[in-house]
């Protein structure tokens, strides 16, 4: 029983994804004009395919009732969906969950180095910086200093925006770090 509670509020969860992301596409989310071709592109999707309209429906109504999209009235559409500042906020974290860093085949021999100082009023924003950077695959060479070998300056802005971080975080680009063999070994690049 729990596990299919956890299995369906794991599909809805799926399901506001797609629907927040549709939205923010669109913009508004026209309900009489828009919705049914939306519900059309929504088949599509693998995880649709599982799924009923039932749960659209219902993610739209848990949506509207959490404060992730509003319902409004426009004079020449009718009613339409609009993103909120909340459901913004979820999408990108929608967005963040599924983010990788690609890995080339072959390395330019720059690392990419991030440096924050971030305020002790803000350690919240620090702890989760510090998870993120963890995921993504860096490495610690300070505390406050974080080293990646690849191309990953969108993602670190997209952090940065998504965290309120911008002037707190720097994203160097760096030839040379000193007594970096145990860093190559542990991205797994050639050593000297």
């Amino acid at each position: 029983m729990e596990k299919k509670q956890k299995e369906k509020s794991g599909v809805l969860g799926d399901v506001s994804a797609i629907v927040l992301g549709l939205i923010a596409v669109t913009g508004i989310l026209a309900l009489a004009a828009v919705a049914p071709n939306a519900m059309r592109l929504l088949k599509y999707t693998p995880l649709f395919r599982r799924q009923k309209c039932h749960y659209v429906n219902v993610v739209v109504t848990r949506c509207i009732r959490q404060g992730l999209i509003k319902q409004e009235q426009d004079p020449v559409v009718g009613k339409v969906l609009r993103l909120t500042e909340k459901g913004r906020d979820l999408l990108m974290q929608y967005r963040l969950k599924h983010i990788t860093l690609a890995t080339p085949r072959r390395w330019d021999k720059k690392y990419r180095i991030i440096i924050f100082d971030i305020k002790e009023t803000r350690r919240g924003a620090r702890d989760t910086l510090r998870i993120w950077l963890t995921q993504l695959g860096f490495i610690q060479l300070q505390r406050s200093v974080w080293v990646y070998p690849y191309e990953c300056q969108e993602v670190v802005t997209l952090l940065k925006a998504h965290i309120h971080i911008g002037k707190d975080v720097l994203y160097l680009t760096a030839d040379f770090i000193e007594n970096d063999r145990w860093l190559r070994k542990a991205f797994d690049l050639p050593l000297k």
